[in-house]
């Protein structure tokens, strides 16, 4: 055979220390790492379900065989997990992962600053980004963990250290303080721009950060901070770059990049960035005729009973033609103000694209509905045989017709708008029951959803809005635990369907054991 003999290869795009972080561009491609682990928040493995299976929301009931998955399904609901529970497990080390990620772009970009390729001035708002981020990242594992080691330099070795405190209070405290300082060193110095940095933290979100933080800091320190909360969400109401959608359901849409009232979201794309998995979590594993579906869905998550039925109040005064808002817990029709956050949900009958109702030869004897598949609000049980078709379905992001896989291409949403709204309602009310201005923020966020205002407010009233409002955005969680003893709604600790009262060392998840063997320095978390 016949071949050259000069092996030099001329490489034209070879990246090295020496040629890169030259540009912005090259800078915001190197940023990707940080955010990378923000994945994980449209799947079923890590914060998203964590979060949202502990809470009155959402349930993964066992069908039989399917969904058991070593039962852990099952102690999530009814607050008995481990520390050997991989999903807890996975969401620390997605948090970390980011944390050590931002160190390291941190300490490569200071580096090309202090070598005197790039000017302070080019770097320090990317810097000043990925403190943010950071930061972000520990807010999470502050609400999540609480007493966490704080590393921020990318030479630490995070498996030699230790939390802030052996003492878990103090620890917590102590990590609530660096988040806070991190955030407001680099409030003045991230980037001011909203439509330039879709997917990225900007001002905005550190405002949201802040006000998040504050508005659980008798959670996390044991001291409210009711006046934080209405100046950070201040800042980013008097900021006129962020307005409420005119209906509801178009923040979800497939094509909800660019709404005015997102403020952070993760731009999934089933090509680009895939990870957003929640139309084959949720849905019937028969019902891909009724959306052209090419992937086979996993008849996994539901919604919890009772929390559907909070949208149905049929005491109001119904509409006009009486309107039909969807099925009571035990799926009777029911007629009333049309709730448009309804839309949320899957009930009734699952047809496909032709109108024929969908059946399931596999459905069991002990069901009463039959063959034919109907999604209704009431289940039947926690395990080992619930109905393979009990429970409304999460139809809370449009679910595309004719997707081809098991990703989404709709963003989704980290921070929005109408809870800015509803958390500076909820300071206010905190200060002063009868503020008006609290009422009529909240007021607001009903009217766009086509129910009657309220005349009044109280805690019922301001959770219950907060969950119809949030669902599945991940804060209903922390919303229970921050209400705790104030409601007659279900609270964290109190004992709800399929679950006995938990004790209240279970507002943190426990230190995963994988974390406790790799780092002897760490210390469990109280009661686990």
């Amino acid at each position: 055979m016949a071949s050259c003999t000069d092996l030099t290869e001329n490489v034209n795009n070879e990246v090295t220390a020496d040629n890169f972080f030259r540009t912005d561009e090259e800078f915001i491609s190197a940023l990707g790492d940080a955010y990378n682990p923000l994945t994980s928040y449209g799947g079923n493995t890590a914060v998203t379900v964590l979060n949202e299976v502990t809470s009155d929301e959402i349930v993964v009931a066992q069908k039989g065989a399917d969904w058991e998955d070593g039962g852990v399904w099952i102690r999530l609901h009814r607050h008995t997990f481990t520390p050997s529970d991989d999903v807890i497990n996975n969401t620390w080390n997605d948090f970390f992962s980011g944390v050590a990620n931002a160190n390291r772009l941190i300490f490569q970009f200071q580096s090309v600053v202090e070598s005197g390729d790039v000017s302070q001035e080019d770097a320090s708002a990317f810097i000043a980004e990925l403190r943010a981020l950071r930061a972000f990242y520990y807010y999470l594992l502050l609400d999540n963990f609480g007493n966490v080691p704080i590393v921020t330099d990318f030479e630490q070795d995070p498996s030699e250290t230790a939390q802030p405190s052996t003492d878990f209070q103090d620890g917590r405290q102590a990590v609530f303080e660096f988040v806070e300082s991190e955030l407001l060193e680099v409030l003045d110095l991230v980037d001011t721009d909203v439509g330039g940095t879709i997917g990225r933290v900007n001002k905005w979100v550190v405002h949201m950060t802040l006000a998040k933080l504050y508005l659980n800091a008798e959670v996390y320190t044991g001291t409210s901070r009711w006046d934080d909360v209405v100046t950070h969400t201040n800042a980013i109401i008097d900021s006129g770059n962020f307005n409420l959608m005119a209906n509801y359901a178009d923040n979800f849409t497939v094509d909800n990049t660019g709404s005015p009232e997102h403020i952070f979201t993760i731009p999934f794309d089933e090509v680009f960035l895939e990870g957003f998995n929640l139309h084959v979590m949720t849905n019937h594993i028969l019902s891909q005729p009724a959306f052209d579906f090419g992937s086979q869905p996993w008849n996994g998550f539901q919604t919890m009973t009772d929390f559907y039925g909070s949208y149905i109040d049929p005491a109001q005064n119904p509409g006009p033609q009486g309107d039909v808002v969807g099925l009571d817990p035990q799926g009777s029709t029911v007629t009333g103000t049309v709730d448009d956050r309804l839309d949320n949900f899957l009930v009734g009958p699952l047809l496909d694209l032709e109108g024929n109702q969908i059946e399931d030869d596999g459905v069991l004897s002990s069901d009463p509905n039959g063959p034919p598949i109907t999604h209704t609000p009431y289940i039947n049980e926690l395990e080992p045989d619930s109905w393979r078709q009990a429970g409304a379905r999460i139809a809370k992001y449009e679910m595309e017709i004719g997707l081809s896989g098991s990703n989404m291409n709709n963003d989704m949403v980290v921070y929005r708008y109408a809870d800015v709204l509803l958390m500076k309602a909820e300071a206010l009310w905190r200060m002063n029951p009868n503020d008006p201005e609290a009422l009529m923020l909240v007021n607001q966020i009903r009217e766009r959803a086509n129910v009657d205002p309220f005349t009044s407010l109280d805690a019922d009233k301001l959770l219950g809005e907060r969950g119809r409002e949030l669902f599945w955005e991940i804060v209903r969680r922390q919303d229970l635990i921050r209400f705790e003893g104030e409601t007659q709604q279900t609270r964290f600790n109190e004992a709800w369907w399929e679950k006995n009262t938990s004790d209240p060392n279970r507002n943190v998840f426990p230190i995963p054991q994988n974390q406790l063997e790799a780092n002897p320095n760490l210390e469990q978390n109280p009661g686990y």
